[in-house]
């Protein structure tokens, strides 16, 4: 298989993290998780950076982080939810390799998260499943754009990235 990164790109609670780390062991990548990156940058956590500076802080911080993943190879990557919106992302995730969208439904990805602290996007909202939806609806058309979509709802983590393992060894092959 090439040595081309995997970037994974959905919404907060459709697995990014947990697919990233069982996709990278399948493959003998390393994973690389871009809210960690920030973490370790600013040592203050997302809800911290969020307080302080807003999204649009946030998402700044981001753009910097990928930037430093230009020229990868052999890694899977975990992304922010909203790291696709930023079209200078979306272009590195492209050159590095194959981009990958987790899509989960509104109603699966409330139950997911629901009791997660660490979502500020949501943890202030007066209804969590209304703002879910609007960041779907916000967001859908960029995750669209993603080389393979794969719908979570009803896979095990292992299942996705077995699934996922298949499919990018058929576009593999397809590109020799």
């Amino acid at each position: 298989m090439s040595q081309r990164c995997v970037t994974l790109v959905g919404p907060m609670g459709s697995g990014k993290s947990a697919v990233g780390r069982a996709l990278a062991e399948l493959l003998g990548y390393d994973f690389v998780d871009t809210d960690d990156l920030i973490v370790r940058r600013t040592g203050k956590t997302i809800p911290q950076i969020f307080e302080e500076h807003g999204e649009t802080g946030f998402r700044a911080l981001e753009s910097e982080v990928i930037l430093t993943l230009e020229g990868s190879l052999s890694r899977v990557i975990a992304t922010g939810g909203g790291a696709v919106i930023d079209p200078q992302n979306r272009q590195v995730f492209r050159r590095i390799g194959h981009t990958v969208y987790l899509k989960a439904s509104p109603r699966e990805l409330y139950q997911r998260i629901k009791n997660d602290a660490n979502r500020p996007l949501i943890a202030n909202s007066p209804n969590p499943r209304k703002e879910i939806e609007r960041i779907l609806l916000d967001r859908e058309p960029f995750y669209k754009k993603a080389d393979i979509t794969v719908e979570t709802d009803d896979l095990s983590v292992a299942e996705v990235a077995d699934y996922l393992l298949d499919e990018m060894a058929k576009r593999t092959a397809g590109d020799g």
